[in-house]
């Protein structure tokens, strides 16, 4: 299944209406992987080479093994690429045709995804493809803070905020809003800092970045 957005800027999502009671909630990955890698000489981080396969599917995989049944991925940079050599089967893939804007553009396409999904989605577990060392322990871990569509929560690393991070359905057009540049929800999470369950992940992930050629001595 696949969903392409149009090239103009999307809009903030609405959220959508709110499943039956009786429901079990769900919790959608929402994978961010349209990053272009500048500093690794153009090369897109979804594309590379982790345990022989492109990293994307492993980012996908963890969020599966988290418990994430649904997933979005965002794509940007060489995005038809992507859909020819990586296996997401399953998965919704999105388009944003402005990922070079920076991960802000990048969440607002991919909550919008998500809030136009055929099945209501109550949360999303937002996690970076250019972070193999946090698995699906952490995942798993911050999936469990869901209380309410309201949900806040992020794993936490010796005490510092970082991925993944879970937006609960409610906040997503408040998110979106401000998404802008390569900020992501860091403005918004600054704001309500005191409404986020920080989940220790210490202990079973590592929050490193795949950004530059050193880093990529992270990679098996």
């Amino acid at each position: 299944m696949t969903h392409t957005p149009p090239s103009s800027s999307p809009s903030a999502p609405s959220s959508a209406p709110p499943p039956d009671a009786s429901s079990a909630p769900v919790v959608a990955g929402l994978l961010l992987a349209a990053g272009g890698g500048r500093r690794l000489g153009g090369r897109p981080k979804a594309l590379l080479s982790h345990r022989g396969r492109p990293l994307v599917e492993h980012a996908v995989r963890v969020l599966r093994e988290g418990g994430c049944e649904v997933v979005h991925v965002v794509l940007g940079a060489s995005a038809g690429a992507v859909r020819e050599r990586a296996r997401l089967p399953g998965c919704v893939l999105v388009d944003n045709p402005e990922w070079a804007e920076g991960m802000g553009s990048s969440l607002r396409v991919g909550l919008a995804s998500l809030a136009a999904a055929a099945l209501p989605v109550d949360a999303a577990l937002v996690s970076l493809v250019d972070q193999p060392g946090i698995g699906a322990e952490a995942v798993a871990r911050v999936r469990s803070a869901y209380a309410s569509r309201a949900a806040l929560a992020a794993a936490s690393y010796d005490g510092k905020r970082g991925h993944p991070v879970l937006f609960g359905a409610d906040r997503w057009a408040e998110i979106a809003a401000g998404a802008t540049g390569d900020q992501g929800a860091r403005h918004y999470l600054k704001a309500h800092r005191d409404a986020i369950t920080l989940v220790d992940c210490s202990d079973v992930a590592e929050p490193y970045d795949i950004d530059t050629e050193a880093d990529l001595a992270h990679l098996e």
